[in-house]
């Protein structure tokens, strides 16, 4: 929801909506073929572990390569069909693995072996990958020594109830999991950050000795870890480091929920809530299994997609879009957004006429205007070093304010991926790999990137 003020010189306000009561999800059918996607490269097939015509179970751990330390977890039961080179974001070479799922679901046992073991060592080797994604690979980094642990429930874009619904709906499972997390971490301070509303209707939520909860502001993008950080910890996190470089853990609802299950009934949680938020701005929750495509959901849902429709995976302000109904959900999957074509504000190359909009809203201080300007011009260093690219926050208000339309979003992602590739942390194309859409059309990962999931009027 956006509320603009009488007087044209004072920034618009954008107030998350908020969910009065918990949702009853619409339960999505069990796929007939779920897709997995691995971080790493596809690279010589003869080392591979996955091969087509495998049997997998559910909750079982696969692992691509032996010196490979990613894993994801099988959330169905099948034989493996596929195993293909996928591009990721900016042109990222990942790898699918694709799943025909079986009519009857065996639950592999691998976990259940070993979760009597309330561990952090334990959690990171399976759990790495619950829905909510948690940051256990960063918890384990013998770098970083974790103090306090922030659960957030509220979702940190707009129109997505996902974590609301968690809240409101598993308090006694968020507890249990909170117990479990102050175990494993030995984090001194647990805190549960949720709007003044939200604390009402969570009643009991936070009940375990030692957790503290604490209000923060329903105007966006208060639920943002970098604003927590500051506004509720009293902490500004420096320019191109993490909340965990300063012993700050950040799980979302979802993911407190997911330890709690996993450790209680030895099972790795599989199932997904996510927010489909309808062409009309409409919204309502699913439950699917990770993996399902979102073709399953849209046809549950009732969203029919057109010729020049977008997907966007996300919520409207940072989402990105997506071109394929075959994409499958993630554990980080909390919304996926529908917008009519002709609802569509496409990005243009006007150039920036400097009417200062996008410095005006910018709640890090940013001198945007110079900075996307070095950003378009591929001068990524001078970005960093000049004109503070990494103390963006990545909220996306600037896009949306830009009378130009010009994607300065996804030109600061874009650079900050260019500079953490040039300095080894990502493994990347030298060039932009031709991906080829569901219709055949090829087109440039680079191009692609151009359009963006553009803001709509919440």
């Amino acid at each position: 929801m956006i509320k603009r003020s009488f007087f044209g010189l004072a920034k618009p306000r954008f107030v998350y909506e908020s969910l009065d009561s918990p949702m009853t999800p619409e339960r999505i059918p069990m796929p007939r073929k779920a897709t997995l996607h691995f971080d790493q490269p596809l690279e010589r097939r003869d080392a591979l572990l996955l091969n087509p015509g495998d049997k997998v179970k559910t909750g079982q751990k696969l692992v691509l390569t032996e010196e490979s330390e990613d894993y994801v977890i099988s959330p169905v039961t099948g034989s493996v069909s596929s195993v293909s080179a996928f591009i990721g974001d900016f042109g990222a070479s990942c790898t699918a693995v694709s799943i025909d799922v079986a009519a009857e679901e065996e639950i592999d046992s691998g976990f259940a072996d070993v979760s009597g073991d309330v561990s952090l060592e334990i959690a990171a080797r399976y759990l790495q990958h619950l829905p909510g994604n948690p940051p256990f690979k960063a918890l384990t980094d013998p770098r970083t020594q974790i103090e306090t642990i922030v659960v957030t429930g509220l979702d940190p874009d707009l129109l997505v109830a996902t974590h609301q619904q968690i809240v409101q709906s598993k308090v006694n499972a968020i507890n249990r999991g909170i117990s479990l997390l102050k175990k494993m971490t030995h984090a001194k301070h647990v805190i549960i950050a949720l709007p003044q509303k939200l604390v009402k209707r969570a009643g009991g939520v936070g009940g375990a000795s030692g957790v503290e909860i604490r209000i923060i502001s329903e105007d966006y993008p208060s639920a943002l870890p970098p604003f927590v950080m500051k506004e509720v910890l009293g902490k500004v996190v420096p320019a191109g480091k993490s909340s965990t470089d300063m012993g700050v853990a950040f799980f979302t609802a979802e993911a407190v929920a997911g330890v709690a299950e996993a450790f209680q009934t030895g099972q790795i949680p599989t199932t997904k809530t996510v927010t489909v938020i309808k062409k009309d701005l409409s919204r309502m929750l699913v439950e699917a299994r990770i993996g399902t495509p979102l073709r399953d959901i849209f046809a549950i849902c009732g969203v029919t997609l057109n010729d020049r429709d977008r997907i966007i995976l996300g919520g409207p302000m940072t989402g990105s879009s997506i071109y394929s109904e075959d994409y499958p959900v993630g554990p980080e999957t909390d919304a996926v957004m529908v917008q009519d074509s002709a609802a569509v504000s496409l990005v243009s190359d006007y150039p920036c006429i400097n009417c200062g909009e996008c410095v005006r809203i910018c709640p890090a201080d940013i001198p945007v205007n110079m900075l996307v300007r070095f950003c378009e011009a591929r001068q990524y260093e001078t970005a960093a070093d000049e004109y503070d690219l990494y103390s963006c926050i990545e909220c996306g208000l600037c896009t949306f304010v830009c009378p130009s339309r010009i994607p300065i979003f996804q030109y600061i992602r874009l650079a900050k991926y260019e500079l953490a590739r040039a300095e080894g942390k990502i493994e990347a194309e030298e060039e932009a790999p031709v991906e080829t859409t569901e219709e055949g059309a090829e087109e440039t990962v680079e191009e692609s990137q151009e359009e963006t999931a553009e803001e709509t009027d919440a």
